[in-house]
């Protein structure tokens, strides 16, 4: 079935079983946020939820990717394996083909397939230009406050396209924009992403910048909006591919860029690169922390045009699982096969569990077969396009089960010579990085588990010592500890005191948090360790013992210059609200607000950590 609309896509979800409808008036300024997140972070991914009373014209659409099965439907894929299957087809039959003309005859076929992937052009208006707006008012639009302390309104599911201004080629990005009145926003492009490269070149020709953002349409677009793919591959081209039938694109009313003919919603306009950047942000970010104010530049609104039927689609990020895992989990399955052939044949499976959110863990099943191999086939990921933001990479061998927490725990005890089998680095960071020491630059920790057999029948689980304090995972060989606010020696010489007092002789691995209580909670522990770790400066081995400083880092202690951030949850008031009319709301059993778990996490009336 064609999706060409997020009305039409609501109405599949809705008959799938897939939709909650809700009637009553919604507040976009968090309230929709607080009750996004209690279904996000259902298990299975809870429902899609349509808000029609926005107090706006135009109802919000939201947690539509937030689960395996609406991926599927918003894809139009059978299972996560099928697009793979679909791109190693095609490669084997490329590499098989010999010189000589019958042998080339039998490309046609494929060849010609793969023309209908290409984007068109189309002559005319489209579907997304049924009403003009030439006198735009970003306010009449349904724009979310997603979390208290945000700066304002953010967009958070746009497709951003712009075009090289030499070779013309289009990138479709996926960048929050902050509202900051009317007819402007911010445009969150980080340096490394190809908005930012096409800005460059406009500013480096003293040239204003067309900018064209996209809100809905096919769900496929917004997927391939997010996908990683090389550098000046069109992501429409991507969508084509999934699909199997090329994107249909008609011109912007204000400029020559070309969009999606049945978007829901596009907002035209420019960015003169000769203008100052502004502050932009703060913003709960998909780290679950939020990522401070910084100046990023002003994008111009010269027109909005919409549908009849625009639904206006919105996501949230924050504190995992939220809906952007499902999307990260996509390209995870997505891009296994083209990472097997393009990189590392060796790999088997790959996971970027939601507790790492995506750049900070990567675990990797390889099939080796000498020494070192796991080495280079790590470090060949860190020079794979946004792979190079991963913070900690873990290879198991193929009888490791990677998806099983409790198994890559009780693997990772077992290794005997840490020193041997773990390398220390560093590299580019993401930008939402806060724990690297330098902004974009920071430290790369690299295990080799290659050795270690899988202990599937001897899965370890974490117990707490109520006399210590410490959380003890695998007889004694991973230990936890609390580090009080009052303690202000450096890291290394509280390792080195750790050590000698160390009491487990079978310690592998020691882990330094803040006095905070995780017990009830390993998900939220491994978070909260690969958020606050960067490896170069948090992580030595003395003695056979990996030891990781994972509390928050200040000047006086650390040297860390940074201002540290606070983590995403919301206020109590919201809570409350929703609390309150959840049933008139939803007609469903209660769910209580995962905020609950992480407002006394959060320290001080800001984005940024008042400690």
């Amino acid at each position: 079935m064609q999706i060409d609309s997020l009305l039409k896509f609501s109405r599949i979800l809705e008959e799938s079983g897939e939709l909650l409808r809700v009637k009553e008036y919604v507040n976009p300024d968090l309230e929709i946020s607080e009750m996004a997140d209690r279904f996000m972070k259902q298990p299975g991914g809870g429902k899609a939820i349509l808000f029609e009373n926005t107090g706006t014209a135009f109802p919000v659409l939201i947690n539509h990717y937030g689960s395996d099965t609406r991926l599927f439907m918003a894809l139009g894929i059978k299972d996560y394996d099928d697009p793979g299957k679909r791109i190693e087809e095609l490669f084997n039959l490329l590499v098989k083909v010999k010189p000589g003309t019958f042998s080339k005859l039998s490309l046609l076929p494929e060849l010609k397939s793969a023309s209908g992937w290409i984007p068109e052009k189309k002559k005319g208006k489209g579907k997304c230009q049924e009403i003009i707006i030439n006198n735009p008012d970003l306010y009449t639009l349904p724009v979310l406050k997603c979390w208290p302390f945000d700066g304002g309104k953010f967009f958070t599911l746009p497709l951003v396209i712009t075009e090289d201004p030499e070779t013309g080629v289009r990138n479709t990005g996926m960048y929050r924009m902050q509202i900051f009145d009317k007819t402007s926003t911010g445009m969150h492009w980080h340096l490394h992403k190809g908005g930012a490269a096409h800005f460059n070149k406009y500013k480096s020709e003293g040239k204003k910048m067309p900018v064209s953002v996209v809100l809905g349409g096919d769900p496929v677009l917004t997927y391939c909006a997010t996908a990683p793919l090389p550098e000046n591959i069109d992501e429409f081209m991507l969508a084509g591919f999934l699909r199997n039938k090329s994107v249909k694109l008609v011109k912007s009313i204000t400029s020559n860029i070309y969009v999606p003919e049945t978007a829901d919603f596009v907002i035209e306009g420019y960015i003169d690169p000769a203008e100052d950047f502004v502050t932009e942000g703060p913003f709960g970010d998909h780290t679950g922390f939020y990522s401070l104010a910084d100046k990023y530049p002003v994008f111009h609104i010269t027109c909005i045009t919409h549908r009849k039927d625009a639904v206006f689609p919105a996501t949230i990020v924050g504190v995992p699982p939220m809906e952007d895992f499902h999307l990260g989990k996509a390209t995870e399955r997505i891009f296994l096969k083209p990472i097997q052939i393009a990189i590392a044949p060796e790999i088997i499976d790959i996971r970027l569990p939601s507790y790492g959110v995506a750049h900070n863990l990567v675990l990797i099943k390889t099939r080796t077969h000498y020494q070192g191999q796991n080495i280079k086939i790590m470090n060949a990921l860190l020079g794979a396009g946004q792979m190079m933001f991963s913070k900690v990479i873990i290879c198991f061998n193929e009888s490791v089960n990677i998806h099983d927490d409790n198994e890559i725990l009780t693997t990772l005890t077992k290794i005997t010579d840490l020193q041997d089998k773990i390398i220390i680095s560093k590299g580019p960071s993401d930008v939402l990085d806060h724990s690297s020491y330098k902004f974009t630059y920071g430290g790369k920790l690299l295990i080799d588990a290659g050795d270690i057999l899988s202990h599937s029948d001897n899965k370890i689980k974490p117990t707490y010592d109520h006399k210590t304090g410490e959380i003890i995972i695998g007889e004694n060989k991973i230990l936890v500890l609390k580090q009080p606010d009052s303690n202000n020696i450096s890291f290394k010489e509280a390792a080195r005191k750790l050590i000698k007092n160390n009491k487990h002789p079978e310690l592998r691995i020691i882990v330094v948090i803040d006095d905070i209580d995780f017990t009830g909670s390993p998900y939220l522990l491994a978070w909260y360790v690969l958020n606050n770790t960067d490896p170069a400066h948090d992580c030595i081995i003395e003695d056979n013992i990996l030891i990781i400083d994972a509390g928050i880092k200040t000047q006086s202690k650390d040297g860390f210059t940074r201002e540290w951030p606070n983590v995403v949850c919301m206020n109590k008031e919201t809570i409350e609200a929703i609390d309150k009319k959840w049933k008139k709301l939803t007609g469903m059993a209660f769910i209580e607000s995962p905020s609950l778990k992480l407002i006394n996490i959060s320290k001080g009336d800001s984005a940024v950590y008042n400690k």
